[in-house]
């Protein structure tokens, strides 16, 4: 992998980030079916300007080559606040070159920094390059929801995966 940077992210990032998330929906790597705009993307990259909440983008030479986030989970309910959603999205250009492990493992350490207890993440139960990357990271299998999603007709699950940090 070539020399990347971890920084958080800044709004001039969005497009590039919208451009990566929509080879994730033509891929089928996510349950959204539509491709989105950044102005369709500016709420969810406004939520991810707030410390606890953030939005790390992996850069090399100016360039954006994937994200990972830390999101809220089930907000405004006390009892909950301790648990982290954590999400990645690679370049497709960039795919299995080890730069989810390195987006995934400064996520994690974030998230023990920011005092979150646990993380779990939700996923496709046919996208098997995350099942094993988190898997890779001690995540286990909290749940699964069966044939709950379709795409392009096809039937899917979906996976809650989580670890205790």
């Amino acid at each position: 992998m070539k020399k990347v940077k971890i920084r958080q992210a800044k709004n001039e990032d969005l497009a590039a980030l919208t451009t990566i998330y929509n080879q994730a929906i033509k891929a089928r790597q996510t349950a959204d079916t539509i491709p989105v705009t950044t102005d369709d993307r500016q709420p969810w990259f406004d939520s991810h300007q707030q410390e606890r909440y953030p939005l790390f983008v992996a850069v090399n030479e100016n360039t954006i080559l994937g994200y990972a986030t830390l999101s809220k989970y089930r907000g405004g309910r006390a009892a909950l606040r301790n648990i982290v959603e954590v999400s990645y999205y690679i370049h497709q250009d960039h795919q299995r070159k080890g730069l989810g492990t390195t987006l995934l493992k400064y996520a994690l350490l974030a998230a023990k920094e920011l005092n979150f207890k646990h993380a779990f993440a939700l996923l496709l139960d046919t996208n098997l390059p995350s099942v094993y990357l988190l898997e890779k990271f001690d995540f286990v299998k909290w749940g699964h929801f069966p044939n709950v999603a379709k795409i392009d007709g096809k039937i899917c699950g979906q996976f809650y995966y989580g670890k205790h940090l």
